[in-house]
């Protein structure tokens, strides 16, 4: 069954209008409500209107209202989850084990949810008939790319990932028809970000984004978005922590995605580059 519902209207809900944001307050707190109800009702239980109500199904990039009563009667019947939990002062080390191992599977778990899967399989068909995958990020979002990089550069498929954006914009500048450029930013806003995927649209070269759920300049740009879920932030976690796994996650999935489409070949690529791998350590 779908789920999710309740996971993006919490992740959106700063970013709504008004009339949108009553809407999904309303949800938030009568959850059962939305199942048996039609849009015009619901608009009419929140205060607002049936038009409302469909905008925030376009907001929350579902199909339209049905799609979210399907989604939030999934929420309901699925196990309670413990939400994210922040360390404290002088914690014990158990304790932070557990909560890491916590906050990490529900990360993961949130982010599964909200997977848009036509755009998924987009993503996978446009790197695959790619020459070259130019990855971007800044911080933290360019050890996700260094790991994109890894992974495809050991199925033979060509792909940069540079922190430099002046050499970002010279590959772009080069880059042709049948080259994609994958931006990574958790918030959606990294300047540097904004500005090579800017370029790479002016020069009508593909784009890939992978940002947190939501609207961003970042996504915006992008021809394909990927998303990871977005709670509020904890002081320790907005350290890149779930976040930074939650990407990792939609790179793994990504990767196996286009290993499955190729699969003889690409278990060939990789029996390759470990043997080649092997030969290094041999030769020491």
């Amino acid at each position: 069954m779908a789920t999710g519902g309740l996971n993006m209207i919490k992740n959106m809900i700063p970013q709504l209008p008004a009339s949108e944001r009553k809407i999904a307050e309303y949800i938030l707190k009568h959850p059962h409500d939305v199942v048996n109800s039609t849009a015009g009702e619901l608009g009419t239980l929140a205060n607002a209107s049936s038009a409302a109500v469909i905008r925030l199904c376009k907001s929350l990039g579902v199909k339209g209202f049905q799609e979210l009563k399907v989604r939030v009667a999934g929420d309901l019947v699925k196990p309670a989850e413990q939400g994210y939990r922040d360390i404290e002062p002088d914690e014990s080390i158990q304790s932070i084990v557990q909560k890491t191992t916590s906050n990490s599977i529900q990360g993961l778990s949130d982010t599964a949810e909200i997977i848009n899967y036509e755009e998924l399989e987009r993503a996978v068909t446009a790197i695959l008939k790619a020459k070259n995958v130019h990855l971007f990020g800044i911080g933290a979002s360019h050890i996700i790319a260094m790991d994109a990089q890894q992974k495809f550069l050991r199925i033979n498929k060509g792909s940069t990932a540079f922190t430099d954006a002046h050499l970002a914009a010279t590959l772009i500048a080069n880059a042709g028809q049948d080259d994609v450029v994958f931006g990574i930013s958790f918030s959606g806003e990294t300047p540097e970000v904004i500005k090579v995927l800017s370029l790479a649209k002016d020069r009508g070269v593909k784009t890939i984004s992978l940002t947190k759920y939501g609207q961003s300049t970042v996504s915006s740009l992008a021809d394909i978005r990927l998303y990871t879920s977005y709670s509020t932030e904890a002081p320790f976690r907005s350290a890149a922590t779930s976040s930074r796994l939650a990407q990792l996650y939609v790179i793994d999935i990504l990767f196996l995605c286009m290993a499955t489409k190729h699969y003889e070949e690409t278990v060939s690529y990789i029996d390759k580059t470990r043997e080649a791998i092997q030969f290094l350590k041999e030769s020491k």
